[in-house]
């Protein structure tokens, strides 16, 4: 018996959001709205994101001894997020600076802060985390020989799934125990080391990434959907229309609530097609984790 649906291992960053009319250029200024600080990275994105689903969550991160710390180890607690493995201090919380466009469309840069100082040691300092989660899931806003950590201690039965994102060439160590490897089409030609030959279509970048060892594959469209993939075959999965707000923290949302439902059993296109719907509610509201919606706002989606 498993005392975790879902053990996050990733960032925590506190999102400096300023909505702009139109991005700036190189050497450009522009004005924007008043400044808003929310609670994100990745990491604890999708950790808020399972918990409001109702999943049981915990989430092995690192913040400072901070304010930001403070704002997000309150905002986890609140999901009902379990963060007995949130270390604090060795570096200020990290720091994702966020401009968004009226049509929702963001842009993002972080600074990684206590991120970075999550460490293969904190991983190994957490067994038992590990062995009580039913699925583990990362991302690369953390060191990646964290990830590798991560990856040499799963316990076997214990799925791993990885959105590797921001992306990077991947050890083939990691990228066999992905289950699945999650992707928008950026970060499927930054894994795959370039493009398939032609115009590659979504099940193109499918087949290349898992010739590299994946399980299965996740390629997220957009409002286009997604791709499931696996040896067996792909599927696609359409998305859900809505009025898009601010996409800040959605593809967190979809990973956390397909990571989620791939552990309860649900098939892999099943479980894509719930994510897709928690991504959408998402999506019509400002902000990342406080935009992620319960199961009983996804069902009435």
């Amino acid at each position: 018996m498993y005392d975790y649906d879902l053990l996050v291992v990733g960032s925590a960053n506190a999102d400096l959001v300023i909505g702009v009319e139109r991005r700036p250029g190189a050497g450009e200024t522009v004005l924007g709205s008043d400044l808003a600080v929310h609670p994100g990275g990745k990491g604890a994105n999708q950790a808020v994101a399972a918990a409001r689903l109702g999943a049981r969550t915990a989430l092995l991160a690192r913040v400072g001894d901070d304010g930001h710390g403070r704002l997000l180890l309150d905002s986890q607690r609140a999901a009902g997020v379990d963060t007995a493995g949130v270390l604090v201090g060795g570096a200020p919380t990290g720091v994702a600076l966020i401009t968004v466009d009226p049509s929702g469309d963001n842009s993002i840069v972080v600074s990684p802060g206590a991120n970075g100082r999550l460490t293969p040691g904190d991983v190994r300092a957490a067994d038992a985390l590990l062995r009580a989660s039913r699925v583990v899931s990362a991302q690369l806003e953390i060191p990646l020989e964290t990830v590798v950590e991560v990856v040499r201690r799963l316990p076997e039965g214990t799925r791993f799934v990885l959105n590797p994102s921001p992306p990077r060439e991947l050890p083939a160590e990691v990228l066999a125990a992905c289950d699945p490897l999650i992707v928008n089409e950026h970060e499927a030609r930054v894994i795959v080391g370039g493009e398939p030959a032609g115009s590659p279509a979504p099940e193109d970048w499918a087949r290349a990434l898992l010739a590299l060892g994946p399980r299965s594959v996740v390629v997220t469209l957009g409002a286009e959907g997604a791709l499931v993939a696996t040896a067996e075959g792909s599927v696609r999965v359409a998305a859900v229309r809505v009025d898009a707000v601010d996409t800040t923290g959605a593809g967190d949302a979809f990973t956390a609530a397909l990571a989620w439902r791939l552990g309860a059993g649900a098939e892999p296109a099943e479980a894509a097609a719930y994510a897709a719907r928690v991504g959408a509610v998402a999506v019509t509201r400002a902000g990342a984790q406080v935009s992620f919606p319960t199961a009983e706002e996804v069902a009435a989606l």
